[in-house]
């Protein structure tokens, strides 16, 4: 090893920290997680189920109520997150749901209503209604994703004033009965995966507020029934969308709140919503991310040497479980081909290109592919390439959905898939490399030109609040410039200019003594540290690693007490929905034994 990187604690915490992820697998042999507690979650499933039967539920929601008030931030507000600042769209929700307490609201719960109003007036300037549209307004822009579920919430519960529904913008749920395969051409302000909560939301609007227009109004009346058999169509079979309690809970309160309550579609979203509370009355955003954090693991462990260190069993096991997460048929909410992959081996999961190419460059480290693979790789690929967009990038879920940020090319997703569309070239028949050849050059020629000036690309699932831009530079650029520098195939040398202002980007961005955060500057931490150093192991700059380095170790340590408090200080680098933050506390983790076993490989 390089002097300048000889610290004689490095081996011993990748060793132990190693040893620690290995450890970490289910009973069932896949990487589950833990995600974190959602303030924002558990405002709108408590009042979800406030809305369908608040007696039934009376004890349940008291507890998430509880939960809420006991977790608000010392300044009256809610972040996404318990690491998070407050900001107005957990808040709103969080105060909204409060409501529900009435008369029998305690003490904490009425101190907590107080505190928030007070973060409400010094952020909105007052508690009127207008004022919360244009706060939101100015921080989602023309995307009602989260906007229009969030009005509404509040107008159902009364914060609004008696006529609430009026800022409360219509959803056209009515241009979702055009075929899907217009949808790119249409003046949709949702994006693909909103789809369920479009419908609801804009029946609840439509239920309290129709429209002044005979015709429209009329029009719409007739659309319940379909609207209904579309959202029962999407809806997975353990009731709930994406695996999400708040995009589940705004399908529930939607159609409770108009009258439903009793629906069948709603039966089903309650169920998943009391399946997947936990013990101290918190939700996540999301049940976990099992196939994703199981790629990663498997991609980091084996990056430390030529073998996948996992007992022969294990390994045949966990192949076996990544080849049966691969999707057989369209899927009925995104109308996306068989042959992706999703994040997690739950029903709501749905099959994006992140994933897929994760997985994708995890089978081969299992050892050389069998028929099996072979076939399901071969599948994959053709999937990555026939959701290529026009302008050679990958998208995460949908081609072509291109006028709202999350359903555009990503360059850290297009850097990936480039990166597998490589590792599988030499796998695959004759008239399927030819069509990857092309989608290579197109991806290369994307991420020249998303690359900013100063040589870093934004990623688009990840994001830190410290960064004036309100992205994560050096997430997407490290990301970007890993995959990339690992490329064999044609492509490596015409992206090689681009990993040279990718990397300079990075050193640049790197701390004069500690860990890298989001951009020059931010807070540093575990998951941007580990991620810069592994896109900078092994290129020469030894002395301007050596201090990150350091200060990885200094925080991991070798003993497993202090390698287990890096779950609990895991940071909320994570982007769910459009600003929803969340922490996984096996990122550090995964991240840093990738980064540890690159610096012991390349170095």
């Amino acid at each position: 090893m390089n002097s300048h990187l000889d610290i004689p604690e490095l081996t011993r915490s990748f060793e132990s920290l190693r040893a620690y992820l290995m450890r970490q697998p289910n009973e069932q042999g896949f990487w589950e997680g833990r995600l974190s507690s959602s303030p924002l979650a558990n405002a709108v499933a408590a009042f979800a189920l406030c809305q369908v039967d608040p007696a039934r539920h009376a004890d349940l929601v008291a507890r998430a109520l509880r939960w809420l008030a006991e977790h608000a931030n010392p300044d009256g507000g809610w972040g996404d997150t318990l690491a998070s600042p407050s900001n107005i769209s957990s808040t709103l929700l969080c105060w909204s749901a409060l409501h529900a307490a009435g008369a029998d609201a305690g003490p904490s719960v009425r101190s907590a209503i107080a505190g928030a109003e007070q973060w409400l007036r010094a952020c909105a300037g007052s508690l009127e209604p207008a004022a919360f549209a244009r706060c939101l307004r100015e921080r989602y822009g023309s995307d009602n994703t989260f906007s229009v579920p969030i009005l509404a919430m509040c107008a159902r519960a009364g914060r609004l004033g008696p006529d609430g529904f009026r800022y409360v913008v219509q959803p056209p749920f009515e241009l979702t009965f055009f075929p899907h395969r217009l949808y790119r051409w249409l003046d949709f302000s949702v994006v693909s995966y909103g789809m369920p909560a479009l419908l609801a939301i804009g029946w609840l609007r439509h239920y309290h507020r129709p429209t002044r227009n005979p015709m429209m109004r009329a029009l719409r009346n007739r659309l319940l029934r379909p609207a209904l058999r579309e959202v029962a169509r999407m809806q997975p079979a353990h009731g709930g969308y994406q695996d999400s309690a708040v995009l589940t809970g705004f399908v529930v309160l939607g159609l409770a709140g108009a009258g439903l309550a009793q629906h069948p579609i709603v039966e089903k979203g309650v169920a998943f919503l009391l399946s997947h509370v936990r013990e101290d009355g918190s939700w996540p955003v999301d049940t976990n991310l099992s196939t994703w954090l199981s790629s990663l693991a498997v991609r980091a462990l084996y990056g430390a040497g030529p073998d996948l260190p996992l007992p022969e069993q294990q390994r045949a096991d966990l192949l076996q479980w990544l080849l049966d997460q691969q999707h057989a048929h369209e899927h009925p909410m995104t109308h996306s081909a068989p042959g992706g992959w999703g994040w997690t081996d739950q029903p709501g999961s749905i099959p994006d290109a992140d994933d897929t190419a994760s997985v994708l460059l995890a089978l081969p480290l299992f050892g050389e592919p069998d028929e099996q693979t072979l076939a399901a790789g071969s599948r994959a690929v053709r999937w990555l390439i026939d959701l290529q967009n026009r302008d050679g990038g990958m998208p995460t879920f949908c081609r072509g959905w291109g006028r709202l940020r999350f359903d555009r090319s990503c360059p850290d997703i297009t850097a990936s898939a480039l990166l597998a569309l490589d590792r599988w070239e030499s796998f695959l028949a004759k008239p399927l490399r030819s069509r990857l050849q092309r989608a290579a050059v197109a991806a290369v020629g994307y991420l020249r030109r998303a690359q900013r000036r100063d040589g870093a690309w934004l990623p688009l699932w990840f994001w830190n609040r410290d960064d004036v831009d309100g992205g994560n530079p050096v997430y997407g650029t490290a990301r970007a410039v890993l995959c990339l520098r690992k490329l064999q195939g044609p492509s490596a040398a015409s992206v090689a200019p681009l990993v040279a202002k990718g990397v300079a980007f990075l050193l640049n961005a790197r701390p004069a003594k500690g860990g890298w955060g989001a951009a020059k500057g931010a807070a540093p931490s575990v998951e941007e540290t580990a991620l810069a150093l592994s896109a900078l192991a092994g290129i020469g700059h030894d002395d301007a690693l050596a201090p990150a380095v350091r200060w990885l170790i200094d925080r991991i340590g070798s003993d497993p007490d202090k390698i287990h408090a890096l779950r609990r200080n895991a940071a909320p680098i994570g982007l769910y929905f459009d600003r929803l933050a969340y922490f996984e506390e096996l990122y550090p983790v995964i991240f840093a034994v990738e980064a540890l076993g690159r610096l012991r490989l390349e170095t």
